[in-house]
């Protein structure tokens, strides 16, 4: 199942950086992934400073 990024995010970037497929952009209040394209890697949830991506 793919991540998904909480409200929690403060939109620093790092996790869009660090994602290998490119599944990660930028979204009106907070960065958003596609679901289609995540892979699980945890590598977001990894560098993310407030833990905000997480698997659902």
């Amino acid at each position: 199942m793919a991540y998904k990024i909480s409200d929690e995010c403060i939109s620093c970037g790092a996790c869009e950086a660090e994602c290998p497929v490119g599944a990660i952009s930028s979204g009106d209040d907070k960065f958003v992934i596609d679901a289609d394209t995540c892979i699980d890697c945890g590598a977001c949830a990894d560098v993310c400073p407030v833990s905000a991506p997480s698997a659902d």
